[in-house]
């Protein structure tokens, strides 16, 4: 099936997997942009704006966990990290930087393929339209306002920002990390306690029981997820 023109940015070091990712996502139909160093990543996702990134951890100059940092801060497309290493640490700290997926090396191709077309998928539900929904909860990106139902919730600004942040990236963790940063826009793991209390807050108003949450669900030792 066609990819309906998706832009993807590859940004890999090693130029012959480089170029054999690249020809396997032009034959689904993608538009296929490619960087061998961070900087050069970069400066690509910023002129282009892709639909998805694939960025490699072993990268000249910055890390990929670095990039995918400062990706993060600017933009919400998704981003699968590439890596060699497969421990549960380096995964933990992929999904703080921001990384949406994590395939470790080697994979298949069809694997690779159908974590691509899962991102894609995710993302164009989120952003078909200005608003979210997942059954009896709406969110308007336009008015900044949430219902449940019929009823309009009473969210604080931050409380808002917070349930986009999780409905954009339904079904995906999100650290506490991470939302400190896209929320509050500081760093360090000093606010996640502020994360907590807010998630707290959150479901007091769109779980129907709040002590055994269903939407926002925590994922131990690493934050939450939303689920559908």
């Amino acid at each position: 099936m066609m990819s309906q023109e998706k832009t993807i940015l590859v940004i890999e070091d090693d130029e012959i997997f480089l170029e054999t990712l690249a020809f396997n996502l032009e034959q689904e139909g993608y538009i296929i942009k490619m960087a061998v160093d961070s900087f050069t990543g970069l400066e690509l996702a910023r002129t282009h704006i892709p639909d998805l990134i694939i960025l490699d951890v072993m990268l000249p100059g910055l890390d990929g966990f670095s990039v995918c940092r400062m990706l993060r801060r600017e933009f919400t497309m998704p981003i699968i990290i590439l890596t060699a290493r497969a421990g549960e640490m380096d995964k933990i700290i992929g999904l703080d930087s921001g990384a949406d997926d994590y395939i470790t090396k080697p994979f298949s191709l069809g694997e690779f393929l159908a974590r691509v077309r899962a991102a894609l998928r995710r993302r164009s539900s989120s952003t078909e339209d200005n608003h979210f929904k997942s059954g009896d909860l709406i969110v308007d990106l336009i008015a900044r306002k949430a219902y449940k139902g019929a009823t309009a919730l009473n969210l604080s600004y931050k409380e808002f920002d917070l349930l986009v942040e999780l409905m954009r990236h339904q079904g995906m963790v999100l650290s506490r990390d991470l939302l400190v940063s896209t929320i509050w826009g500081y760093e360090g793991m000093s606010g996640s306690r502020t994360v907590d209390v807010h998630i707290r807050w959150l479901r007091e108003k769109i779980e129907e029981n709040p002590s055994k949450p269903k939407r926002i669900v925590t994922i131990q030792r690493i934050g939450y997820r939303f689920e559908g």
